[in-house]
């Protein structure tokens, strides 16, 4: 097999479970599906006297850690410089529909930004961001189990599922 074909098969690879984190249920439900049809308060709900992190928190820490790779694979500084905790609260919490949505919408937009940036990346540089891009989506896989777990905790997921 040729080395660009291996390249090639690589980011085939990572756009495929970019796709499945993000919006192709696969084994488990990707994170588009696990948001999908929720309220406002329904992302703000917190379980009583749980250290539990909410699902609109989950859904910014996300988006936090792909729109910074965004902008390095774009090769612009990234100033937006957040701890692990900070990220929680990327956007502000509240009951506002409208508001939630546009974390969602943004969302959606940093995994369109992030899948078109894999197309359209040489291959030599897909090599060098393979592991940290792995990274990113199997962190996304985690928190969208959390996610589920507190739609499950608080009756919001879907019996058919």
């Amino acid at each position: 097999m040729l080395k660009e074909d291996k390249t090639k098969g690589r980011i085939d690879l990572l756009i495929n479970v970019l796709d499945s984190t993000y919006e192709k249920e696969s084994w488990y439900a990707p994170l588009k599906h696990a948001i999908e049809g929720i309220t406002a308060d329904q992302a703000t709900w917190k379980p009583a006297g749980e250290a539990t992190k909410t699902i609109w928190e989950n859904v910014n820490h996300l988006i936090y850690y792909k729109e910074r790779l965004v902008s390095n694979m774009q090769g612009i500084e990234w100033t937006n410089n957040l701890d692990g905790d900070q990220t929680f609260s990327l956007t502000e919490q509240s009951n506002d529909e409208a508001e939630w949505n546009k974390v969602i919408k943004r969302a959606e937009d940093v995994y369109n930004n992030v899948r078109q940036l894999l197309i359209n990346t040489p291959e030599k540089e897909i090599e060098q961001l393979e592991g940290k891009l792995l990274d990113i989506f199997l962190h996304d896989a985690y928190h969208t189990g959390q996610i589920i777990q507190i739609r499950k905790m608080q009756g919001s997921w879907p019996s058919h599922r």
